[in-house]
Order: structure tokens, then C-alpha cells, then sequence
């Protein structure tokens, strides 16, 4: 019998019922629990075939257990490794190599020095940035937002320099981003998993958080929905995550990738309402049980040169 764990933290709807939904299959060959760990030997095998992490990267702790989980033939849904590596800045370059549309984006230096740091620190910085050419490139309104985070934290929406410089000042030792803004008119969230399935939700970020997701969706101009699709299975594919959600802005009918670094999606019934609680469920049970068996996620190993469109240099070309 292959075995299934679910990580997690405060989240009370979708580990319970992906665990239930698991074990309700019994034929399947696959038992799911919820995981409980103590202190971790080095090098000891979790014992599990399939953990889903919904919440390494909140716990430094769980995020060094599952590392080595996978050091003993675990497959972790999604890759520890490269979780811990992404950032949202690298997503949007990439996004903008492989022929996805996103925003215009500037990666922007601390504004207060980070911890145990001095200007000596920063001697490879210029400064004062050319402020003139940044704000020509990305134009206003646009949102001044951190380069890797979530949930809306530490996000401005500017909608001129003096609005930027009085965001910025705000913003500490975080790492920022300056992104010009989409214009909407459409707006989804798509749940991505196994890098196969892909369930387009219609939303709207401008409401409150339990009322996003938009029950009744209009129709859509012919062929909108199969580029959001596409565009999301290509950037799971490319980034190799096999559970993440996708989120386009859509403005003139192109689809722009705004936020695609959620390998630990919102799934609370309360918030995506239940056809979407039970898509999620369902798709994820699918995809845990086809990868206990196959003993490998759908992205198997990943060459990382590759996606970046290096060669490897063991390739020896």
C-alpha cells in the first residue's frame, strides 16, 4: 500500500477533505494521513510516497523536513527545492521569454539596507537610481508590490512618482518590484495541477476576499479561455509545478500573467465557493495517486539550465 501525507497549518477545509476524498478510493492503492513529525534524523526516509506541502513555506522547519524527505525517494508536491529558489520577479522575466504576456516590470534595490548590512554593502549599487528612466519604462498607475510574497502583503497601487516615493519609504528592507497595471476588464484565477488539468475561475481582486470569486461569468470573446489555459499549463510546465494557480489580467482581450507563484493555492471552501472546493479536491486526489504509483511527479527531474535556455554545461556542447 503506497502512502500519502498532507502538510499543513491553519487551513481547515481542503487537507481534511483531499485526506478523506483519498482514502474514500479504495481501490486505489494509496492511503492518505495527516502528517505528524517530532525532531528529523538526517538522512531517514519520511516513510511516505507523496507528500503535499501546504505550508513549508511559512515554517523553515517543515521546508528543511521535506528537502529531506525527497533526499529519501519522497516526491513532494511542489519541488522544495525550487519552491524555495523562485522568486515573482524571475517569474515575470520568464513569463516574457516563453511568449506569455505580463507586465512591465522593475526590480527594484531595498530601500532600507537589509539586516547586518551597510552602505558598504551596497557598493555595487547605483545611486540615486535613475528614477526618470524606471518610471518611463514601467508608466503610471502601477503597483509597487514585493518580488516574492502573497496575499496582498506590502502591496501599492501608485498612481505617480509622489505616490511612489511615499510607498516606497514604507517598504523597509523588503525586496520590491514596480509593475505598470493592467487595465482589466476580465480577470481569472486558474488552478493548475499536474501540469495537465487546468480549472479557469472568473474573479474580481477589487471585491472582498470572500466574494472574489464570480459566480455567474459572462461569456468570453472566441478563443480568450484556450490562451489562459495554454498560457497557464506553460508556465507550470516551465517552472515545474504540479499545484500552483495561474492569475491573468486581461486588457484589449490579452491575457496578462500577473501572479503565478501559489504552489500553496487558496482552496478554503468559504472563499472559492464548492464547485471550485470540489474541482480542487478531486484533481489533487488524482494527481497524488497517479504520482504515489509512478513513484515521480509529472516534471520528473528537472534541468534547470534547460528551462532557462542555457545549455548544461555537462552536456559538453
Amino acid at each position: 500500500m503506497k502512502r500519502a501525507g498532507v502538510l499543513y497549518g491553519m487551513e481547515t477545509d481542503f487537507p481534511p477533505a483531499l485526506v478523506d476524498e483519498i482514502n474514500a478510493r479504495r481501490g486505489s492503492g494509496v492511503v492518505a494521513e495527516h502528517i505528524r513529525v517530532g525532531g528529523i534524523k538526517m538522512a531517514e526516509p519520511s516513510g511516505y510516497d507523496v507528500i503535499v506541502d501546504r505550508i513549508s513555506h511559512d515554517i523553515p522547519f517543515y521546508r528543511a523536513y521535506l528537502k529531506n524527505a525527497v533526499l529519501g525517494g519522497t516526491v513532494v508536491i511542489n519541488n522544495p527545492f525550487w519552491w524555495s529558489a523562485d522568486d515573482k520577479f524571475f517569474n515575470y522575466a520568464l513569463a516574457s521569454r516563453l511568449g506569455v504576456a505580463a507586465p512591465r516590470t522593475v526590480l527594484l534595490p531595498h530601500k532600507n539596507h537589509p539586516p547586518d548590512t551597510t552602505a558598504q554593502s551596497m557598493r555595487n549599487l547605483i545611486y540615486p537610481l535613475n528614477w526618470e528612466e524606471i518610471f518611463e519604462y514601467v508608466g503610471f498607475p502601477a503597483f509597487l508590490k514585493p518580488h516574492s510574497g502573497g496575499g496582498w502583503k506590502h502591496v501599492y497601487h501608485v498612481h505617480s512618482p509622489a505616490e511612489f516615493y511615499d510607498a516606497y519609504d514604507r517598504t523597509g528592507d523588503l525586496c520590491m518590484v514596480l509593475q505598470a497595471a493592467v487595465n482589466y476588464r476580465e480577470y481569472f484565477r486558474c488552478y493548475v495541477v499536474g501540469q495537465k488539468k487546468v480549472h479557469i475561475m472568473a474573479y474580481d481582486p477589487r471585491q472582498p476576499h470572500a466574494h472574489r470569486y464570480v459566480l455567474n461569468p459572462p461569456q468570453y470573446e472566441v478563443g480568450l479561455l484556450e490562451r489562459v489555459e495554454r498560457d497557464a499549463l506553460t508556465l507550470c510546465r516551465a517552472l515545474g509545478y504540479d499545484l500552483n494557480t495561474v492569475e491573468f489580467a486581461v486588457e484589449d482581450g490579452v491575457p496578462y500573467a500577473i501572479d503565478f507563484l501559489n504552489p500553496a493555492p487558496d482552496a478554503g471552501l468559504a472563499s472559492v465557493g464548492r464547485d471550485n472546493f470540489d474541482w480542487i479536491v478531486n484533481a489533487v486526489a488524482d494527481y497524488v495517486i497517479e504520482t504515489a504509483h509512478a513513484g515521480t511527479a509529472e516534471s520528473g527531474e528537472l534541468h534547470w539550465a534547460s528551462m532557462l535556455g542555457q545549455k548544461s554545461a555537462a552536456s559538453g556542447d
